[in-house]
C-alpha cells in the first residue's frame, strides 16, 4: 500500500462514514471545526489531514482513528443497504398511511 491508497481510504470511509449518518459536508464539517471546501478536498484525496483532524474525524463518527483507515468489509455495505431498503420501506409506508387518513373514508 503506497501514500496513494492511504490517502484514497481515508477519503472514501470519511465520504462513506458521513452519508451512513446522514450527514452533510457542512454538518461534518461544523462539527470537526473546518470549512466545508477542506473537508471535500479530504473526500476527494486532495488534502491530507493533521493528526488532530484524524481525532476529530474519529470523535465525529464515535470511532477509534485507526477505524478511518480500515478497508469495509462486505458486510458493512450489505448491512447499509438492508438499512437503506429499511428506510425507504418505513417512509413509504408513513406517506401511504398519511395519505390514506386524508383521502380515503
Amino acid at each position: 500500500m503506497d501514500e496513494k491508497d492511504v490517502r484514497t481510504l481515508l477519503s472514501s470511509n470519511v465520504r462513506r462514514l458521513r452519508r451512513f449518518r446522514e450527514w452533510s459536508q457542512a454538518k461534518l464539517a461544523e462539527k470537526i471545526d473546518v470549512s466545508v471546501n477542506f473537508l471535500a478536498d479530504i473526500e476527494t484525496g486532495k488534502s491530507w489531514v493533521s493528526s488532530l483532524t484524524l481525532a476529530k474525524l474519529a470523535n465525529a463518527f464515535e470511532i477509534a482513528v485507526y477505524e478511518l483507515f480500515r478497508e469495509p468489509a462486505k458486510d458493512e455495505t450489505r448491512d447499509l443497504l438492508v438499512r437503506l431498503v429499511s428506510d425507504i420501506s418505513s417512509t413509504l409506508n408513513q406517506s401511504l398511511e398519511k395519505i390514506s387518513r386524508r383521502y380515503l373514508p
